[in-house]
């Protein structure tokens, strides 16, 4: 799946009242879920980046995203062009940080891309050694966001 199509089918989904959706090609994975937004009185205390979409989508890490595994562990590499948010709200703390123990669908962070709140969520359970990227960057397709080792 090439970066066109996944940001076209992020793109559809949202307009859609489909609530889950999987492809896989072998090569890629992409898992796409919508949440439903918060109550009223909760969304008041949220940054306006999470209210900003009455839907949030949760990527899941797919193969093409983690790279071999080397001395220095796995890259958790980001599956489309995107902003990087490392916490739900600017006043809030980081999803993860180096040290962090990560279990399997655990958020790792936002990319947000067209609007969308894309939840980027561990496939495996893992401990992050290294973020490569800070709060508010452009992150392009393919590019290194975490290295984790798996546990």
């Amino acid at each position: 799946m090439d970066e066109k199509f996944i940001l076209t089918v992020i793109e559809k989904f949202n307009s859609t009242n489909v609530t889950e959706l999987e492809l896989d090609d072998k090569n890629t994975r992409l898992v796409l879920r919508k949440e439903r937004a918060p109550a009223p009185a909760a969304s008041a205390a949220l940054s306006g980046r999470e209210t900003a979409e009455e839907n949030s989508v949760r990527l899941g890490i797919a193969a093409n995203t983690t790279a071999e595994a080397s001395d220095g562990g796995e890259k958790i590499k980001s599956p489309i062009v995107a902003t990087f948010y490392s916490a739900p709200g600017p006043d809030a703390p980081p999803f993860v940080k180096p040290g962090a123990k990560v279990k399997a669908g655990q958020t790792l962070c936002i990319l947000e891309a067209m609007k969308m709140m894309n939840h980027l969520e561990a496939e495996f359970d893992c401990e992050i050694t290294e973020v490569h990227a800070s709060s508010g960057d452009l992150v392009e397709y393919g590019q290194a966001l975490f290295t984790v080792k798996r546990k």
